[in-house]
């Protein structure tokens, strides 16, 4: 029972996984002292961008568009996103209005 059960947590762990294509980029934004740097980055569809929180309170990096995007950044911990969207994506800490930053995404 447990080899099925751990079978089963496997399967969905992977596919929870978003995979970047090879050659992909991945791009690292700092969080630190209520700042984003850098303020703008220019990324291509699949890269992979990594979001770094050095502060000691949580940080989101939401888009000001619903749904494009909104990943929760715990104190002292990164999270990540692969870009699947081409476009410009201004983006702000949900909890911090004044960290503001902005995506360029090229196809």
């Amino acid at each position: 029972m447990l080899i099925v059960r751990t079978f089963r947590i496997m399967t969905a762990m992977a596919l929870l996984v978003t995979t970047a294509p090879a050659g992909a980029a991945k791009i690292e934004i700092v969080m630190q002292n209520l700042v984003i740097t850098p303020a703008e980055v220019q990324a291509k569809v699949g890269d992979t961008i990594e979001w770094v929180n050095k502060d000691i309170v949580a940080h989101t990096a939401t888009t000001q568009q619903s749904g494009d995007f909104d990943v929760m950044l715990p104190a002292n911990k990164s999270g990540s996103l692969v870009l699947n969207k081409a476009g410009t994506f201004p983006y702000s800490c949900r909890f911090h209005p004044n960290m503001k930053a902005t995506l360029v995404v090229a196809p």
